[in-house]
């Protein structure tokens, strides 16, 4: 603290300056009194670079344009930002999430995508439940400013009253400038994640702590234990953290992003320590004989080839490549402990390739080395030449495909390893959509419980259910309508970015068959949400002896994957033959059943490192052409 003679010191320094720039002002008002009115056009226009995020509208202040934002544009961002307890950064998010919206013609709040601007103006429409859609700009992508020159984003906090005590512990600038550091960094995208110093997203086999009752409904999708209510987590970038002396200090998005991962990926790496994991996947009758029949079955494809496999685990399928006839197999494992069971399980095989091996001072016995680290990484722990691989193999996919965002890493090893025109197993990725019915959800079974009434129960699940993705088994015959494609990955081409996507697809009832829940004509029956599953295939490409596919459709034998369900939050009738239109009923209900329902899906990477996010939009369409569509329900699978 300064002493008294140190503060009157600076009060009188203080004092002099203000005079002196008095001073200066007057002889300017004197001397350039006839350049005052241009000057003050130039300040007019300086002062007039706020742009409008929703329409071409220019405004001199902060205030100025949010308040024209709350009356013509339905959005409140005061009431947004307190409700939300947004940060700095979050709010920084928040204003550049919104412009890449509208830039897309594309509703900021319920995603709706509009033919044109204009038609987006007639749509924007209020938000009750902020909270819905927080993890929409949770993605770290928004720190990158939409608009290169973005006033707004540099003088949103500067009239704030009462903001939370951190504001005054960093300097703003430096803040603006870690942003502009971080705008070229995308925090999702692991190929670019080293730039930071961070460990970034491997490959290990996907095995995954998740129970599954059947029909049960309560096994909520969740590897850490803990469900995540409508993908909300408001702990990621932007947050703040006390120091022991207990003054509040900044904390870089970047080192934060970094820090955050590197704790995800260790409780990953780390789940793959149980051999129950692995016990589960390789029992998986389906997974497994697809791998091996693709594998061993194929020797124009593996014959004399270097094969990497992504995410080894126990090593199954390097042995499956060793016993092809690859001529160099490595196997890329994160954990620690799997890396080392590999390494012994090759050994006790015959199969073992040591380094130096590798490296050609010894005579080779075998063909298989194990690599202990994340695929990323590889080029710092064993001596390979990029583009040297002839095959990639890794079985990569999580639940509902994404989940454990694994793809990023088998794409990197691609782009990295993989020679041009070289084999990637498995080579196409699809997803598949259809509706379920009343036997897919947990309503049967507390219908009569030892011939008692206990429906109250089963009700409440499946309210409960419509706010999180469900991995279950859903039988053959619950699925009540068609199944539809929705997305497909061409494995070979793909960029990494078109991990996320967003595709839609029409339901309609299914006919005929013997199933107990196909619908007659002019009957009804009820959707009462959707499942989603996938299938991967080793296509004629590279597989020309024997193209493989493996599903995890209800159709099929059960897989380890199951199906993901998304219950809806009221079942929605549906009808075929000729219903006479009832005008005033809503459609979807007994008296009005939909035709057919068209779904937009959309499936993203989260804020949260290897999550996902997945968001439905559902509209019921009628016999007479009249729609109704249904809140969007957002859902984080993690």
């Amino acid at each position: 603290m300064a002493n008294n003679s140190e503060t009157e010191a600076l009060e009188t320094r203080k004092i002099v300056e203000e005079d002196e720039e008095s001073e200066e002002e007057e002889e300017t008002v004197e001397d350039w009194g006839d350049w005052r009115d241009e000057d003050d056009e130039e300040e007019e226009d300086s002062e007039s670079g706020f742009l409008c995020l929703f329409c071409d509208a220019n405004f001199s202040s902060c205030d100025t344009i949010f308040e024209h934002c709350r009356l013509s544009h339905q959005f409140d961002f005061h009431s947004i930002k307190t409700a939300l307890g947004l940060d700095f950064y979050g709010s920084f998010k928040l204003i550049n999430y919104v412009r890449s919206q509208v830039a897309e013609n594309r509703c900021w709040s319920c995603r709706l995508t509009c033919q044109s601007n204009q038609d987006l103006q007639s749509h924007l429409h209020e938000t009750v439940n902020f909270k819905d859609i927080q993890l929409f700009w949770g993605d770290d992508k928004y720190l990158k400013p939409f608009l290169l020159e973005d006033k707004l984003l540099y003088s949103f906090s500067d009239d704030d009253e009462g903001e939370d005590d951190y504001i005054t512990s960093f300097d703003k600038e430096e803040v603006m400038k870690d942003l502009r550091q971080f705008e070229d960094i995308c925090i999702d995208d692991e190929n670019t994640v080293k730039k930071f110093g961070s460990e970034t997203c491997s490959a290990n086999e996907n095995g995954k702590e998740v129970s599954s009752t059947s029909n049960s409904h309560l096994n909520i999708a969740s590897s850490s234990g803990k469900a995540i209510i409508n993908g909300l987590d408001l702990s990621g970038v932007g947050s703040f953290e006390e120091k022991a002396n207990g003054k509040v200090s900044r904390v870089s998005p970047v080192n934060l992003a970094a820090k955050d991962i590197k704790k995800v990926n260790e409780s990953y790496f780390g789940s793959y320590s149980s051999f129950g994991i692995h016990r589960e996947m390789i029992s998986d009758k389906v997974r497994t004989d697809a791998y091996r029949q693709a594998i061993l079955e194929n020797p124009s494809c593996l014959k004399g080839a270097v094969v990497m496999d992504v995410g080894c685990g126990t090593g199954i399928l390097s042995l499956f490549a060793a016993q092809a006839g690859a001529s160099r197999v490595i196997a890329v494992e994160a954990s620690e402990k799997m890396a080392a069971v590999a390494t012994q399980i090759a050994k006790d095989n015959g199969l073992w390739r040591s380094r130096s091996q590798s490296e050609g001072n010894e005579q080779s016995t075998g063909v298989m080395e194990v690599v202990q680290c994340m695929v990323e990484e590889v080029g710092k722990s064993l001596q390979i030449q990029p583009h040297s691989v002839d095959v990639l193999v890794s079985e990569w996919m999580g639940y509902c495909l994404l989940y454990e965002s694994m793809l990023s890493s088998v794409l990197f090893a691609r782009d990295r390893w993989l020679k041009p025109g070289g084999a990637i197993l498995p080579d196409t990725a699809t997803m598949f959509v259809a509706g379920f019915g009343r036997g897919g959800t947990s309503l049967p079974f507390w219908d009569n419980v030892y011939g008692l009434n206990m429906s109250c129960i089963g009700k409440e699940l499946v309210q409960d259910a419509a706010r999180f993705p469900i991995v279950d088994i859903v039988a053959d015959n619950d699925v009540v309508t068609n199944a539809v494609l929705l997305q497909t990955f061409d494995l070979a081409t793909m960029k990494p970015d078109e991990v996320d996507f967003t595709a839609s697809a029409e339901l309609e009832p299914k006919l005929g068959g013997l199933e107990s829940n196909s619908i007659k004509s002019n009957s009804t029956t009820w959707c009462y949400g959707v499942v989603l599953w996938f299938e991967t295939g080793f296509t004629s490409r590279f597989c020309k002896e024997k193209p493989v596919v493996l599903s995890t459709s209800p159709y099929i034998p059960k897989t380890h994957w199951s199906q993901t369900i998304f219950t809806f939050r009221e079942p929605i009738a549906m009808g075929s033959g000729n219903f006479s239109a009832n005008k005033t009923a809503a459609i979807g209900t007994d008296t009005c059943p939909a035709r057919r329902i068209h779904l937009r899906v959309s499936i993203a990477r989260a804020a949260e490192h290897r999550s996902i996010d997945i968001s439905l939009e559902t509209t019921g369409i009628g016999s007479d052409g009249r729609k109704r569509s249904w809140p969007v329900q957002i859902f984080n699978l993690s």
